[in-house]
């Protein structure tokens, strides 16, 4: 037996896979390149080490590498009956979390923490909005995610890790202020972590604080490999930031290199949101409709999310759908879309619609009732300021400038009131 990071015992008696095993644990959990390297010379080292072949699935499913992902996690199955209680219930909610089967993983990962509160790898696929409880639709799913890691406070501590993310739990609650020690905290404990960074990013953005965020994220990533998983949707960051700034020559320079496809490295939900994001939000600033880039992230999200299921990359589709003119693509998402929020998706997919045929009243009718909720579609708070950007454009194009100005009264200082 070896233990890990974390304390936790392991079933491998070599103390090279272990030191592999550990360092892919720190890459992965850091969002940095590389952390599949490490599991494959852990598993070189220990063909038995049954942890280190689930955590390669793990890591190989992040970076958009399914089949081989599968392959992994079939090794680790393969080894679970000859380790322990804890890695055998480990290899079982990864295998969960690879399948795509988040509804059984979480109940196995809330009952087994409860005897292994710092296995981290079971508790990292809970981790931001991305994770488990954000994609779950469930409404307050921001207060859970709290909840739940702060719940583990005790069992951290000052990880790096962990701090990280419970500091963008307290953000996307509104909690600035506890969130600004947090945040700074796990960030000086360790500055190479691409969540602490990302999640620094959002707390400027929540705290309006457009100058500083752009200055800060703009110098991390300079030095973060483009492999890192991370790469695509820090770079969004910078770019809104210098759209924001009046900076279209920057914000344009950023999106063709690092978000637009072919451009990007970062999985397809990244590179499908932060693209249409951007291209919504930069007409929102004035700048002309590209015709040629909403086709192409109609046809990235067409290759990519052609089954509707994952409700924020669907909802994303819709207005891709919608403002390229690809109706056939677009009648799947106004149906009955699969997925947690699928009834959210089916009123954007008729909201984006609206707007891509000037319906400015059929925009406000389809989008008022979703505001009280869109939380379930998942994504942070600054992702899905898209809404509230649709909302006041079509208000300002009705001439409701009152009522636009309500909005604002609740968002500011996130949201400026957009060209109309």
């Amino acid at each position: 037996m070896k233990r890990d990071r974390y304390g936790n015992d392991c079933s491998t008696a070599s103390a090279a896979a272990m030191e592999a095993y550990i360092e892919g644990v720190d890459l992965f959990l850091a969002a940095q390149a590389g952390p599949e390297i490490a599991f494959e010379r852990a598993v070189q080292e220990d063909p038995s080490f049954a942890l280190a072949h689930a955590a390669l699935a793990r890591s190989l499913q992040t970076i958009a590498r399914p089949a081989e992902a599968m392959g992994a996690l079939t090794t680790a199955r393969s080894l679970a009956p000859h380790v322990t209680a804890r890695e055998r219930a480990h290899i079982s909610v990864l295998g969960h979390v690879i399948s795509g089967k988040g509804t059984l993983a979480y109940p196995e990962i809330c009952e087994h923490i409860k005897e292994y509160p710092r296995d981290v790898m079971v508790v990292q696929p809970c981790a931001g909005v991305f994770g488990l409880i954000g994609f779950s639709g469930r409404p307050g799913r921001e207060a859970e995610n709290l909840a739940f890691f702060g719940s583990l406070h005790p069992a951290y501590g000052a990880d790096w890790w962990f701090e990280s993310v419970l500091a963008f739990a307290q953000v996307e609650v509104g909690q600035l202020a506890q969130a600004a020690i947090t945040t700074e905290r796990a960030y000086i404990a360790n500055p190479a972590n691409g969540n602490s960074a990302h999640y620094k990013a959002h707390y400027h953005y929540e705290a309006g604080e457009g100058e500083a965020g752009r200055a800060f994220i703009g110098d991390w990533r300079r030095g973060y490999d483009k492999a890192g998983v991370l790469h695509c949707h820090v770079s969004w960051h910078e770019a809104l930031w210098a759209l924001e700034a009046g900076d279209s020559t920057d914000a344009w320079a950023i999106i063709e290199a690092d978000v637009r496809p072919g451009g990007a490295w970062g999985p397809p939900a990244n590179v499908l949101t932060d693209m249409a994001a951007f291209l919504l939000r930069s007409e929102f600033a004035g700048e002309a409709r590209r015709d040629d880039l909403w086709q192409e992230i109609s046809d990235y999200a067409s290759r990519y999310f052609s089954a509707p299921g994952v409700s924020f990359a669907d909802a994303h589709a819709a207005i891709a759908h919608a403002i390229a003119g690809n109706d056939e693509a677009l009648a799947k998402l106004k149906e009955d879309p699969a997925g947690p929020a699928g009834d959210i998706v089916k009123s954007l997919a008729h909201v984006y619609d609206a707007f891509a045929r000037a319906d400015w009243q059929g925009v406000v009718s389809g989008l008022s009732p979703v505001m009280a909720q869109h939380e379930r579609i998942g994504g942070s708070r600054a992702q899905r300021d898209f809404l509230e950007f649709t909302l006041l454009n079509a208000l300002l194009k009705l001439g409701q400038r009152e009522e636009a100005s309500l909005i604002l009264a609740i968002r500011r200082p996130v949201l400026a009131m957009p060209a109309a």
